[in-house]
């Protein structure tokens, strides 16, 4: 065996599955382990056999139809529970049995109500019983954490003696401490007579939050093996995560210098299996897999992963099976995210045109937790106008109701000089809207057509509303977009009747010219 090799042992079918609220059917079991196989995983605990019939089935489909790990099946120390295991795993390819027994005082006295040497002579009597079925067996003393050191060795040796090929040190209940767990590791490979006999693993509980710490810990004191499951689930409150345990070891390669077999590009989608058939979502920030691993929406961050993505990023998200780095646009984006932004939308804009995109934007943000490609395209059809601006809507203000006469009041700025400020009554608040502008700008020009759509889904949404007026023998199209519909209503009718303006201008010149 490689020494520099550390074995993915993945529980995420029995430990997980005992996460409060998740429940997985046989094909669920069977797709996931499936997934399992493709992410490289060296060893699928695939459940507890004995536990329900389900359980037994799904161990057996999985150790019949999934090629390439080691297909395990748990057992408590008892005969029957080890048969049952041996029958599900019956023709498996790579079998495994992992039985288990409490070895703390703790569990001793107030679950087992046994002494010490009668739980030895069970543990070493269901290691040997296990290898009547297979070579391959793993044993933990449960709750190892908080056994008696002495007596801790002294089942590890027994068991290794009995048979068992692989030792694992559960910090069942997340109790132990990342520099003692990691002197534990050490003493029992220095003092275990045998250790060199079998693969030293450990299996951490996150209840205080140190499930990788202690995992990590406990690799590079020595151990060789981690128990873990994809998005850090199981009971309580949870297992080491793989994905955090297989990215440390990759992405700190220099300080660890170890290595594992996990096809990394295949966390991401293993991650979203998971999520989708136990029904629990992914905590947003949840290191490697969350929705913000790999997203900025800093503007300083934003500038530097844009000029360098070593600035702000440790890993590639294309390692972990993401296309690429997220650029979250929100209030905190800086005008280089932006830029970045539109070009890949396949806007290249002047300096001036970038400046008043970014005022417009920074105003859409205040009002939106994240700014879509679709209000950026709103944006930028709003405000970037080969249309000369004679008339500027500077302020608009509604009031309407139930019971209420709904009124305008518009403050419209004309040929870049003075403002002028109209109050007008309508059927609602856009009619009020429109005839406040008439008046400030002195143009009567028809409604003829008005549709409004959602730019964007949520009740935060930009809306677009696109109108067509009709002056005469003249038909326009303006257009106008805002989180508000009612301001983006009077954007699209000072839009349009900027477009008149140049119409008639052209109806001059032509007629001047004839």
């Amino acid at each position: 065996m490689d020494k520099d090799r550390v074995i993915i042992f993945d529980t995420t079918l029995r430990d997980a599955e005992q996460t409060p609220g998740a429940s997985l059917t046989v094909p669920d079991k069977l797709e996931i382990a499936r997934q399992l196989a493709r992410l490289k995983v060296d060893v699928i605990e695939a459940g507890f056999p004995i536990s329900s019939n389900e359980d037994f089935e799904a161990v057996h489909r999985i150790g019949q139809e999934v090629e390439g790990p080691v297909i395990c099946g748990l057992a408590r120390v008892v005969l029957k529970d080890i048969d049952r295991v041996g029958e599900a795993l019956e023709g498996a390819d790579s079998p495994r049995i992992h039985t288990f027994v409490g070895t703390s005082d703790i569990h001793l006295a107030g679950q087992l109500r046994k002494g010490k040497s009668e739980v030895l002579e069970m543990a070493v009597a269901a290691v040997k019983h296990a290898r009547s079925y297979c070579d391959d067996v793993e044993f933990s003393p449960m709750d190892a954490t908080r056994t008696d050191p002495d007596y801790l060795r002294e089942v590890v040796q027994a068991t290794i003696e009995a048979g068992a090929t692989t030792i694992n040190i559960p910090d069942t209940v997340g109790y132990a401490v990342p520099e003692q767990f990691g002197e534990l590791i050490r003493q029992l490979l220095a003092k275990v007579p045998n250790m060199s006999d079998a693969v030293l693993s450990v299996h951490c509980h996150d209840d205080l939050g140190m499930a990788v710490s202690n995992t990590l810990v406990a690799v590079k004191a020595g151990a060789r093996q981690v128990e873990c499951t994809l998005n850090a689930l199981g009971e309580r409150a949870g297992n080491a995560a793989l994905e955090e345990v297989v990215m440390s070891l990759a992405t700190r390669s220099d300080y660890f210098g170890l290595h594992c077999g996990v096809v990394s590009k295949e966390i991401i989608a293993s991650s979203r299996l998971v999520s989708r058939l136990m029904g629990i979502g992914v905590p947003p920030n949840k290191a490697i897999v969350g929705a913000n691993a790999f997203a900025h929406s800093s503007g300083i961050h934003q500038d530097g992963v844009l000029k360098e993505r070593n600035t702000f990023e440790i890993m590639s998200p294309r390692d972990v099976g993401l296309e690429d780095t997220s650029i979250i646009l929100t209030a905190r984006s800086g005008r280089h995210a932006l830029r970045h932004r539109l070009e890949e939308l396949g806007y290249r804009l002047s300096q001036e045109e970038l400046d008043k995109a970014y005022e417009r934007f920074l105003t859409v943000a205040d009002k939106k937790k994240e700014v879509f490609d679709e209000d950026l395209m709103a944006i930028i059809g709003d405000e970037i106008s080969n249309v000369p601006e004679k008339f500027q809507l500077e302020y608009l203000h509604t009031v309407s109701g139930t019971g209420t006469v709904p009124t305008a009041t518009v403050r419209i700025r004309i040929d870049g000089g003075d403002c002028v400020q109209e109050s007008a009554r309508g059927d609602g608040p856009v009619d009020a809207t429109y005839a406040a502008i008439s008046q400030a700008t002195g143009v009567v020009a028809k409604v003829d057509e008005y549709v409004i759509k959602a730019i964007t889904g949520g009740s935060q949404a930009m809306g677009e509303v696109t109108l067509r007026v009709v002056e005469g023998d003249l038909k326009i199209t303006g257009r106008g977009a805002s989180t508000d519909i009612i301001e983006a209503s009077g954007k699209a009718f000072v839009d349009a009747l900027n477009r008149l303006e140049v119409r008639r201008g052209r109806q001059v010149q032509q007629a001047q010219a004839v």
